[in-house]
């Protein structure tokens, strides 16, 4: 599949338009996970809206994000990051061997002190 067409079903899975987004860095600032992504949520919206791809496809950062959607309700112009990045991590996913967990492996991970929430979210983003 060529880049043209991911980023065609990037967006149309994630229903987002990155044109809306006038790059304020609102939805970056309050991203609770800031510190661990190699691509915060604004630098996402504007790599797919330019069409680059791979750099996000082939980074940790997709599953970094907790899909706390903080980044929605942050943003003025309701771009919606968080979709967006849920749709790359999904292209990235249906690529053969592209997962970098299976669901086996968190059971392994989890400690007494994760939410709940969190171990439920990992299980619905490594089960695709």
């Amino acid at each position: 599949m060529t880049d043209a067409m991911k980023k065609e079903q990037i967006l149309r899975m994630s229903g987002v338009n990155p044109l809306k987004c006038m790059r304020c860095g609102k939805c970056s600032a309050t991203c609770p996970n800031y510190d661990e992504m190699e691509y915060h949520p604004h630098q996402f919206v504007y790599m797919v809206e330019k069409g680059e791809l791979m750099p996000l496809l082939k980074s940790k950062s997709i599953y970094k994000c907790l899909t706390c959607f903080a980044c929605v309700d942050r943003c003025p112009r309701g771009v919606e990051p968080a979709k967006l990045i849920e749709a790359v991590r999904l292209v990235a996913t249906r690529e053969a061997g592209a997962n970098h967990m299976k669901p086996d492996d968190i059971p392994a991970l989890l400690d007494e002190d994760l939410p709940q929430q969190a171990i439920v979210s990992a299980l619905r983003k490594y089960t695709k």
